[in-house]
């Protein structure tokens, strides 16, 4: 059976090489370009998290309400792997991709996006409903 259907997000995996070596090593201003990168994606930010390792490397993630935007570098490299998951209809990642790619430099960039959630449809009816629906129709039916 092919099942397919609305998703409840996107997810986008981003691989970024021969980034700028500097700035992937800088977590003041890691945390700034994925802070901002979510502002631009249109999303609410609820909570920042980033952590510089030592010799090298910056680990970190936004917490935005319609998920979360994430990243680990390795400045030896020129890598970085970054995570963009939102959800609902008016938050777009591929913005915050963008953004992220203008302001770390890759000059090679590969990229996956992966609808997560996605809400079962058969035979062209809609069979799937949240809790609180299901709830409230066994009420109304006992």
């Amino acid at each position: 059976m092919n099942i397919t259907g609305k998703s409840l997000g996107r997810h986008i995996l981003a691989e970024m090489y021969n980034c700028n070596r500097e700035i992937l090593n800088d977590v003041e201003k890691i945390k700034e370009i994925m802070v901002n990168a979510a502002v631009v994606a249109g999303a609410e930010v609820v909570e920042v998290v980033f952590h510089k390792f030592s010799p090298y490397g910056v680990s970190g993630v936004v917490v935005i309400s319609e998920s979360h935007l994430a990243i680990h570098t390795w400045p030896e490299y020129g890598f970085a792997a970054c995570d963009l998951f939102t959800c609902g209809d008016h938050v777009n990642p591929w913005k915050a991709f963008e953004y992220l790619n203008n302001y770390l430099h890759a000059e090679q960039v590969i990229t996956f996006e992966a609808k997560r959630g996605i809400l079962p449809i058969e035979a062209g009816n809609f069979n799937y409903k949240p809790k609180e629906e299901k709830e409230e129709e066994k009420e109304t039916v006992g």
